[in-house]
């Protein structure tokens, strides 16, 4: 297929069609008659609409389905609107306090992502995606509480607040005080050190001796700090909500296009490839419909922005998918500053 032809291909009379073809499709995502534009106030005849509608149509820029006469932009034609014509709308007041006061929830980072996207979802009536790299957890407490005679739960507490659990195999015939001695050890030598830190230190006096840990306790420490480096080096941390905004009353006539998307965004290996080809630069990433190869089958669009930190350093990526018909010229603005407002947060 020839690449999208620029915007001053087009008279001025096809560019006033166009738009109001896709004005009409986005708005409720039905295919836009020439009957319809004839009655929208254009100083023309349905038969000399009609005729710049075919121009269109064989230039690759509209499609008429099967079973309609009306048309409807394909996804070269969203492509040319998008980079030529749109005119964005800027958040209401209303909308950027919504986001800002999301991003302000107290409480661990991730939690604050996860509302700032359903914030985002909410607004744009798309499913929001926020990735962010693994952040390495400064830690504040460590402790052990047992499983059984094979297993003990490792329980650490991050300075933000956030407590997670992970399951460790104990060494054989550890007494229940190897668990208090070694959990004390920890929260008392690495609180304030970051994971990478912790286990350095760890190294260091284990080697050197300088500690009076026994055998047992040394090798829970040893294991508990184990089973959160490798857990830190795993890939980046994706967020997904607003799926069930995905299912309008539109999509009940596709049932199948949106099964094909919700099964795609089970793929979270994938969409954070996506979201990573993303990150490149600083402008708004717009993919539609079969321009990325993830979502070709579902024809849906990505709207991804990426964000960076105080450093100017990309800490993030993210964005909002639907349907290819989406309010682009609303949602890209929203997406614009909730990207602005995570990198407040995340710097």
């Amino acid at each position: 297929m020839s690449a999208t032809p620029p915007i001053a291909e087009l008279s001025d009379r096809a560019r006033d069609i166009f738009r109001r073809v896709v004005d009409g499709y986005l708005h409720d995502g039905q295919p836009v008659g020439s009957k319809t534009l004839a009655q929208a106030g254009l100083n023309l005849s349905p038969a000399s609409i009609r005729g710049v509608l075919a121009q269109l149509e064989a230039m690759g820029l509209l499609a008429a389905p099967h079973t309609s006469a009306g048309r409807m932009p394909t996804e070269r034609g969203l492509r040319l609107f998008v980079d030529g014509m749109m005119q964005s709308l800027e958040p209401s007041a209303e909308e950027r306090a919504q986001i800002e006061a999301r991003a302000a929830n107290r409480g661990p980072v991730e939690e604050a992502l996860a509302a700032t996207t359903a914030a985002l979802s909410g607004l744009s009536a798309c499913a929001g995606l926020v990735m962010v790299p693994k952040r390495e957890a400064v830690l504040r407490s460590i402790g052990f509480v047992p499983l059984g005679q094979a297993q003990a739960l490792a329980v650490l507490v991050a300075e933000d607040g956030g407590v997670e659990n992970r399951v460790v195999d104990l060494p054989p015939g550890v007494a229940a005080s190897a668990l208090v001695e070694a959990g004390n050890y920890m929260t008392a030598t690495l609180g304030g050190l970051t994971l990478a830190e912790a286990r350095a230190r760890i190294e260091r006096e284990l080697g050197e001796g300088q500690s009076a840990l026994d055998a047992a306790a040394r090798a829970l420490v040893e294991r508990g700090l184990a089973v959160w480096s490798e857990d830190g080096a795993r890939r980046s941390v994706l967020i997904v909500r607003g799926q069930g905004r995905l299912l309008d009353d539109a999509a009940a006539a596709d049932l199948e296009r949106v099964r094909e998307l919700l099964d795609d965004l089970e793929g979270k290996q994938e969409v954070a490839a996506l979201l990573g080809a993303a990150s490149a630069g600083d402008a708004t990433r717009i993919f539609i419909g079969a321009e990325n190869k993830l979502f070709a089958l579902s024809g849906s669009s990505v709207i991804a922005k990426p964000f960076r930190g105080h450093d100017g350093r990309v800490v993030g990526v993210v964005g909002v998918i639907g349907p290819t018909r989406l309010n682009y010229a609303r949602i890209v603005p929203i997406v614009d500053f909730t990207a602005a407002t995570l990198a407040r947060l995340m710097g």
